[in-house]
């Protein structure tokens, strides 16, 4: 049974990294084909994923779900996470693939596990370990690869796209850390499903959701479908069911299938084009995470 129950973690984490990926390239055809606003996305996204995400938990926890809204310090955690965490961590990663690429903008985003474990390290006022420091050298080395191509005078991608990959990676940093005592409390279904209605509510202030721009087609609605339900909904739902049978480092590793989903359909569905050098720089951000999931062997 234990066998088994891994192999169901492997496939779930798995399905949820290779539709995160995907999802990135869908995101890029609305951007960059149907000329959709990024704002409009965001919000739409934010909306429609938490109402959903609520409605599997109510169904599975009935009014428990409004629990969390009962004390002010889960409120204020709340609030935070769905205005910062939330927005920060969606809206910068679409807007790193509007003005570059899915591929790119995924790798980037990857940067994200050593800016925690940086923060961790700053934390805890104490030296980086020899793998933490091979770990950030390689996030370092992997970036300026994908960045610049090896040439210093210049930038492989627009400067926007470098910014907002960058903005999704301490984004993705924040959304990490910042939930860690809501997450323990009430589990992350909940929290996320609140976080992203909050989100979404609040952005819709910035881009209301009727507020539609860009060209609609049927192939429009079909991929906007397929960034909220299998992007989404499926994908985080499969990801926290992978965790049941999985450990903490197994998950990372196989997540990093994400990015290598977002670059391989880029360049098959969009002609991104994603040369030899950019894959040598994706391997050394991705190799961050199996270094920092390296654990040491505990004496027999």
């Amino acid at each position: 049974m234990a066998v088994e129950n891994r192999r169901k973690g492997i496939v779930l984490v798995l399905l949820a990294a290779l539709f995160w990926g995907i999802s990135g390239t869908v995101s890029q055809y609305l951007f960059q084909t149907l000329h959709m606003s990024t704002e409009w996305v965001t919000t739409m996204r934010l909306l429609a994923g938490g109402l959903i995400l609520l409605t599997v938990a109510y169904r599975q926890q009935g009014s428990h779900i409004f629990h969390i809204w009962r004390q002010k310090v889960d409120i204020l955690s709340l609030l935070i996470f769905g205005i910062i965490g939330m927005i920060g961590v969606q809206y910068t990663y679409l807007a790193a693939i509007n003005y570059g690429n899915a591929a790119t903008a995924t790798v980037l985003q990857y940067l994200g596990p050593a800016i925690v474990t940086a923060y961790f390290i700053a934390l805890a006022k104490r030296l980086p370990t020899v793998k933490e420091l091979l770990a950030v050298g390689f996030a370092l080395f992997g970036t300026f690869l994908l960045v610049t191509h090896g040439n210093v005078n210049s930038l492989s991608i627009s400067k926007e796209a470098f910014i907002w990959g960058i903005l999704s990676a301490f984004g993705l940093a924040f959304y990490t850390i910042q939930p860690i005592s809501l997450l323990r409390r009430w589990g992350a279904m909940l929290v996320v499903g609140w976080g992203m209605l909050v989100g979404g509510i609040a952005f819709s202030f910035v881009h209301a959701p009727w507020k539609f721009e860009g060209e609609w087609h049927i192939s429009g609605l079909f991929a906007l479908a397929f960034v909220i339900l299998f992007g989404t909904v499926f994908a985080f739902y499969s990801y926290l069911e992978s965790i049941k049978y999985l450990t903490p480092a197994e998950t990372s590793l196989l997540a990093c299938a994400e990015p290598l989903s977002a670059a391989g359909t880029s360049v098959l569905f969009l002609g991104v084009a994603f040369g030899w050098i950019d894959w040598l720089g994706t391997f050394f951000i991705l190799a961050t995470i199996g270094v920092l999931s390296i654990q040491k062997k505990k004496p027999s």
